[in-house]
């Protein structure tokens, strides 16, 4: 695999882990979350980290398979372009329903 990508294979699993880490192990609740104002922040710009990091993969290596890789990327481009658009709800689904499967595919590549 190409350096570039292993490298931004990397930076998209320690942007993921630096979320899990905002959360205590067993105890993400969505209230906690919506008045935390710096770790809505914090979440947010790991998750434009995580898009950016996908576009460039995608550009590179189109063949390349990450579900829900396009998503992932306009997501990126919301929180950036329509910050003032981004709901806490739609944030914390992709938290909850989207990173694992994410980290589990990234791990997985990051080990071929």
């Amino acid at each position: 695999m190409d350096r570039e990508i292993k490298i931004w294979l990397f930076d998209i699993n320690s942007a993921i882990a630096e979320i899990d880490e905002f959360f205590e192990k067993g105890r993400m609740i969505f209230e906690n979350y919506t008045k935390d104002i710096k770790t809505k922040r914090a979440v947010e710009r790991n998750l434009e980290i995580i898009g950016e990091a996908v576009k460039r993969i995608l550009n590179k290596e189109s063949n390349i398979i990450l579900t829900n890789a396009r998503k992932i990327v306009a997501t990126r481009n919301r929180i950036i372009h329509g910050y003032d658009t981004i709901s806490d709800e739609v944030i914390w689904g992709i938290i909850i329903k989207h990173l694992p499967k994410l980290k589990s595919e990234v791990e997985k590549l990051m080990n071929e």
